[in-house]
């Protein structure tokens, strides 16, 4: 069993930045690819960053390139989301999540994730 629990999310003027925690516990191995989703009103989830915990490997939506960074502290047990150059369009509840079963050449680009935390609300002001 994994718990995630996302914090840092907040309201940043258009520009503004912010970087979002998901702390983790539990099962590691089952912790092997984590990432982080948004997902607006009426829009629907998508898949903004992941990591392989293992390897360090990163893969990112076009949509985000250059202005997020997924990283880890792996003594924390914590996956970080930086995000810069915040523009409206980002705003959305962001949540973190993982699964083990994600191999470091498929973590980049995977979908389907076992856990899920809470999720934390970005809004970004114009």
């Amino acid at each position: 069993l994994v718990q995630l629990v996302e914090t840092g999310g907040g309201s940043v003027q258009a520009g503004g930045s912010l970087r979002l925690s998901c702390a983790a516990s539990g099962d590691t191995s089952s912790r092997k690819c984590m990432g982080w989703f948004r997902q607006a009103p009426g829009k629907e989830r998508e898949a903004v960053a992941r990591i392989s915990t293992t390897v360090g490997v990163t893969g990112y939506a076009d949509s985000v390139k250059g202005r997020f960074t997924i990283s880890q502290d792996m003594s924390k047990n914590t996956v970080y989301l930086q995000l810069n150059s915040l523009q409206p369009d980002d705003s959305a509840m962001y949540y973190c999540a993982a699964d083990g079963r994600h191999g470091w050449t498929r973590c980049p680009t995977a979908t389907e994730f076992t856990y899920w935390g809470q999720g934390t609300q970005v809004t970004v002001s114009s």
